[in-house]
């Protein structure tokens, strides 16, 4: 009876013991469940905000300064920051007239020569902002530029993100190729400059204040763009949405930096081309390539810098 007693009083105990540690299992579950949950919030918040941040940049609710340790950017690129003191300095009032300096990225392409022939038709001046491409077709297309009276900018060499945000070797050795190339082949000792993704670009794995500060040491000024024409996005905006999109918000600046796309495949940009300078000459808006009188249209500056008008 004695021994049967024992057995039944273990058998209560490893049952006690087993309910403890159900009890402990599920405490712990629901402990790192909120944990994980309240981390979880924070980062949406976070997120939240910082959407919040960009549209509030995009608006020109705010601007963005990189102070001290080069505190970068948090937007993707549709941002601008001005060489106004803010960014409401540079909306545009009924009696101003319009500044618009239509840009092209990422050329030579097929359709360089198009775009360059509808510029000349209409007598207008724009600004190419090249890749490095040493095809003959390119070298005639980097000539062509410059021979027209065009501004030829610089846009890295690669283009490979990885590779020209991986340091800042990296960045001047990029560099140093699209100047000398261009220098070889125009004569032009290009001093324009613009980032790859802008200079709020998220994908660099150094703060892009240590690239502008180089380019700054170098003279060479950086432009990106505070107009979208929506060319370099995947959705297939026919030439009349591209002319709407630009259309909507060159109206609202005194100066406007126009984002486009010189590429391949970006025959609706060439088809818009003749359309938005018409419209643009339509609400009396001057199309100026860029130049050292060129209001700066930055995304990021460095704290301190004065950029002159």
């Amino acid at each position: 009876m004695e021994i049967q007693e024992k057995r039944e009083l273990r058998r209560k105990r490893n049952q006690r013991k087993r309910i403890n540690r159900i009890k402990t299992g599920i405490l712990s579950f629901f402990v790192i469940w909120m944990v994980f949950s309240m981390v979880m919030t924070t980062v949406l918040t976070y997120k939240v905000v910082s959407l919040q941040r960009q549209i509030n940049i995009i608006t020109g609710k705010e601007t963005v300064t990189v102070e001290n340790q080069y505190v970068a950017a948090e937007d993707e690129g549709d941002t601008y920051l001005t060489a106004y003191e803010t960014a409401e300095d540079n909306l545009a009032d009924p009696k101003d007239t319009l500044k618009v300096y239509l840009t092209f990225d990422d050329g030579p392409s097929e359709n360089t020569d198009a775009i360059l022939d509808t510029l000349d038709d209409y007598g207008i001046k724009a600004t190419f902002f090249v890749t490095g491409k040493e095809d003959e077709h390119s070298k005639e297309m980097y000539k062509r530029i410059v021979d027209e009276g065009h501004t030829i900018g610089m846009h890295s060499y690669s283009h490979k993100y990885s590779d020209i945000y991986s340091s800042v070797d990296a960045f001047a050795s990029d560099l140093d190729r699209i100047q000398n190339l261009i220098y070889d082949v125009t004569g032009v000792d290009c001093l324009y400059y613009r980032f790859p993704g802008g200079s709020s670009n998220q994908v660099s794995n150094v703060e892009m204040a240590r690239y502008i500060e180089y380019l700054t040491k170098n003279g060479i000024t950086y432009f990106d763009w505070n107009v979208s024409s929506g060319d370099a996005t995947s959705q297939a905006y026919s030439p009349d949405e591209l002319v709407e999109n630009v259309m909507a918000d060159v109206v609202k600046y005194k100066t406007s930096v126009v984002l486009m796309h010189d590429a391949d495949a970006k025959d609706a940009t060439v088809a818009a081309l003749p359309k938005l300078i018409e419209a643009l000459q339509g609400v009396g808006a001057v199309i100026l390539p860029i130049s050292e009188d060129t209001m700066l249209i930055q995304h990021v500056t460095l704290s301190g810098s004065s950029p002159e008008q």
